[in-house]
């Protein structure tokens, strides 16, 4: 059966992060030093992922599946989940179009690692990649990562093209007087690689709380500089997905952007996210989570599970009020809630 939540839309897309551990420290997800890691034993296991997944995929007809972190690929024997989640199949009965097919799976990462799991993630049922690349300066990648490792990021997106992935997304963070600079940069590397560049607007989950509406390039700039040189077509029917799409007019390829701050596309968000310590939220910037992991470990049947995510996705919100008075950070920064 459909997962609906109060304002009518149905929960398609479950965000899975595997750890709360990051081998970059991104300036707008996590502090320089003095993260608190969580202890092995409070990590959802890949015993309890699948759980819950199979809860999610089977009996409330979610079709899309990403793993996110942290650093998914810091987890040690990430393709062992990922064999285990390509395994689950959506019911013949419904109405998604990946009705009695596996859901659709895949993993937002850094690169740094990516070529040591690249083949072996492909051959295990993953199907998508998206991978963080806000710069292609190394010294400005050391200053926004604090790990001189671009090189390394690179080489993944290259194995994730020799590996078979398509498409092959780019995530870049655009910060104002940080690298809004490069934006033109950055699609020229997605047009010359065959790549989708997809810019994210700065979002308030920065561990440090330097967040500000002064910090964020909204989607029309990003747009309007690129269609400058490159002139672009809007894609239609974005519908539950998070970037609005537009086509290079001379058929280079695609952009996307990603418009949490000045268009939010709350109205029509079709996610929910668990946490790596199996707490449930139903937006990024919740301020509620529901507690998932004490139900699996103390003995509720998967009917006790799926009522208390019907609970809560009950009380999902009509939007994260980002640009109203009344909006409350999220007390976890990006890297612990999972992307």
């Amino acid at each position: 059966m459909d997962l609906v939540d109060p304002f009518g839309r149905t929960i398609r897309d479950l965000r899975i992060s595997v750890t709360d551990r990051c081998n970059f420290r991104c300036t707008y997800c996590m502090p320089q030093e003095g993260m608190k890691w969580l202890p092995r034993s409070e990590v959802l296991s890949f015993e309890e992922i699948e759980r819950l997944s199979r809860i999610f995929v089977e009996r409330f007809e979610v079709d899309g599946l990403r793993l996110t972190g942290g650093e998914p690929t810091v987890r040690s024997h990430l393709p062992v989940l990922v064999h285990k989640l390509s395994g689950l199949r959506v019911p013949v009965s419904s109405r998604s179009p990946m009705a009695g097919k596996a859901p659709d799976l895949s993993v937002t990462t850094n690169g740094a690692t990516f070529r040591l799991v690249a083949e072996e993630l492909r051959i295990n049922g993953l199907q998508r990649v998206n991978i963080s690349l806000d710069t292609l300066k190394r010294d400005r990648f050391l200053q926004m990562t604090r790990r001189d490792e671009l090189f390394r990021v690179l080489d993944g997106i290259e194995a994730a093209k020799e590996a078979g992935f398509s498409p092959v997304k780019i995530n870049a963070v655009i910060e104002r007087g940080v690298n809004d600079d490069e934006i033109l940069d950055l699609a020229c590397f997605g047009r010359d690689r065959g790549v989708e560049v997809r810019f994210i607007e700065f979002m308030p989950l920065d561990a440090s709380g330097e967040w500000g509406r002064h910090k964020v390039v909204p989607q029309d700039e990003i747009v309007a500089n690129i269609a400058a040189v490159f002139p672009l077509e809007l894609v239609p029917a974005r519908g539950a997905a998070p970037a609005d799409r537009w086509r290079y007019v001379d058929g280079a390829g695609i952009i996307g952007v990603i418009p949490t701050v000045s268009h939010p596309f709350c109205g029509d968000c079709d996610r929910v996210r668990i946490t790596a310590d199996g707490q449930f939220r139903t937006c990024l910037f919740a301020t509620t989570e529901f507690d998932l992991r004490a139900l699996l470990r103390d003995g509720s049947d998967d009917d006790v599970i799926a009522a208390e995510i019907q609970r809560a996705v009950g009380l999902k919100w009509a939007g994260h009020q980002i640009n109203q008075v009344n909006f409350i950070r999220p007390a976890r920064s990006m890297s612990q809630i999972g992307g």
